[in-house]
């Protein structure tokens, strides 16, 4: 018995002789093994391939995720620089105006990361830079409360799509287990600002009565402008992706392409049920002892590479559902609650330490220095060793440690010196939790959305952290370093539990336990329900721990 079935058109990625794409019959695939030569050349284009996307990429990203860290910490050396007294704030108001800003911030994230493939990451991203640049500059003329509160939820709306873009943006050019150490890059440049943040404004408040302005309105206002020029600046150098990327000659892109595809190779085609994995081969029937035949008529409406992926709700959803969001986004509250109270209250920590004016400023230095150094240490490790939690689980104890001396010192340098193990042990953090869901989805908007997700709801810790630390528990802020102990012990336990996930879910997949996922997928496709690619979904695929 012969008979048509219409199935979708399935890619066959090949590189090097190697064969993607499930449980094929290998009898109709005839690859060509890779000579050593070929092998070398392989690797000489990927070192080429690697550096330029390196130097063109990276550079600038560092600078936006620099004037984001620079523009959203200043307003805590403002503070210590005459904001409160000149706008007149009392009470929470100071803490109130640092919450609005998470508001919009939350809000944006999602719809920022759906659009971002639309109007591309090389101008949205720097466009998002460049129109923060100008509400931070705005920001040095505010005279009260109010008008402090619209400027900081317009910073929010211009912010909130910054990091998950990044992210997003850096999954689509670099290989999964390349992507850590970009970001470890990148993010410890949020360290650097940290001091460049105290050195600036030690600098510009001596521009005191310039122009009429007191120094802490400088503060914002050349700032501001800094971040529009760097935003400019970064449209010249950031590829759109990596098919149009003029820095590439004809073979570096076509082979930058490939490897990428076949990175992604279980996760754009698949055998996807039964009836698919038949093609063109025959098959027995037990029963009737009757050879059967199938022929498939190929179409071409499967879109497999994610690059051509339309957007779907269903995919939004499947991001919603999966559980290694809501761990992880605990996880993150957790280190963002430590990192924001951190970075926005650090300069009011030290000066509570007997230090005043640019002397304060100056020590808000020293404790991001080792910060800087593991994050980019833990960062090639990780991807080495296909590890995020694991060093997650490692870092956040030092961090507790740092909180616990600071909770029990009994001098200015005993809560100096638990500053400096707070930062050591929470930023290196950041670039692995950052990492993790990048790696574990797959479909364009399905890990847009997990992405944009786990930020969204850890970034509501800032509403935790703006109010964690107030003036009146100064100098030593026992209440608000035992409350980010607790959170951060909090997110050391809800990593562990995604760090099982991930255990246990590759043993499944390993011992065929997710099969059935292939039957799914495809009658989800046969009822015209998605046509998205199968992602992550697939049982060959396996989770980064």
């Amino acid at each position: 018995m012969e008979g048509r079935l219409r199935l979708p058109r399935l890619s066959l990625v090949l590189l090097g002789g190697l064969h993607i794409g499930g449980d094929w019959p290998r009898s109709h695939i005839h690859p060509t093994m890779p000579t050593t030569e070929d092998k070398d050349h392989a690797k000489v284009l990927t070192r080429r391939v690697l550096w330029k996307l390196d130097l063109h990429v990276l550079p600038p990203l560092a600078l936006l995720w620099l004037a984001n860290f620079i523009d959203r910490t200043n307003i805590g050396n403002a503070r210590i620089a005459g904001l409160e007294r000149d706008t007149h704030l009392h009470g929470t108001q100071f803490n109130t105006a640092l919450a609005i800003f998470y508001v919009s911030y939350i809000i944006v994230e999602l719809p920022s990361n759906w659009v971002l493939k639309k109007f591309k990451p090389s101008r949205w991203l720097p466009f998002l830079v460049a129109v923060w640049g100008v509400v931070t500059t705005l920001s040095g003329l505010v005279h009260n409360f109010k008008g402090l509160l619209a400027i900081r939820f317009f910073l929010g709306f211009c912010e909130g799509g910054l990091l998950p873009g990044i992210m997003l943006y850096l999954s689509t050019l670099y290989k999964r287990h390349e992507l850590q150490q970009r970001v470890g890059i990148f993010y410890a440049s949020a360290s650097l600002s940290g001091a460049f943040g105290g050195l600036l404004a030690t600098a510009i408040i001596k521009m005191e009565g310039v122009g009429g302005l007191a120094g802490w309105r400088w503060i914002f206002i050349l700032e501001g402008i800094a971040t529009v020029i760097f935003a400019l600046t970064s449209t010249l150098f950031l590829p759109a992706d990596i098919a149009t990327a003029k820095f590439f000659t004809d073979e570096e892109r076509d082979f930058a392409l490939q490897r990428l595809r076949l990175s992604h190779g279980v996760t754009m085609t698949a055998p996807l049920s039964e009836p698919s994995q038949r093609i063109t081969r025959s098959e027995t029937d037990a029963e009737k002892a009757t050879e059967e035949k199938i022929e498939v008529e190929a179409t071409e409406t499967l879109v497999v590479e994610q690059v051509e992926e339309q957007f779907e709700w269903g995919e939004v959803l499947r991001g919603v559902k999966d559980p290694q969001v809501w761990m992880t986004a605990v996880a993150y509250m957790g280190i963002i609650i430590s990192l924001y109270s951190f970075s926005l209250f650090l300069p009011t920590i030290v000066a509570g330490l007997g230090y005043s004016g640019g002397a304060a400023q100056l020590h808000t230095v020293p404790p991001y220095v080792p910060a800087v150094v593991l994050t980019v240490v833990v960062a090639i490790a990780s991807d080495r060793l296909k590890w995020r939690g694991p060093f997650i689980l490692m870092f956040l104890p030092i961090t507790m440690a740092g909180y616990i001396l600071a909770i029990v010192a009994k001098t200015n340098t005993q809560r100096y010196a638990a500053v400096f193990l707070i930062a050591s042990g929470i930023y290196p953090c950041g670039p692995c939790i950052l990492s993790i869901l990048p790696n574990n989805s797959a479909g364009h908007y399905k890990k847009a959305t997990t992405v944009a997700l786990q930020l969204a709801i850890s970034n509501c810790g800032g509403f935790v952290a703006t109010f964690t630390y107030d003036s009146s528990q100064a100098p030593t802020y026992i209440r608000g370093h035992s409350i980010t102990l607790a959170f951060v012990a909090v997110a050391w336990v809800a990593m562990l539990c995604n760090v099982m996930y991930c255990v246990w879910e590759n043993r499944a997949r390993a011992e065929g336990r997710r099969q059935d996922n292939l039957n799914k997928y495809q009658e989800l496709w046969d009822a015209g329900k998605t046509r998205a690619p199968i992602g992550d979904r697939h049982p060959d695929f396996r989770f980064t721990l």
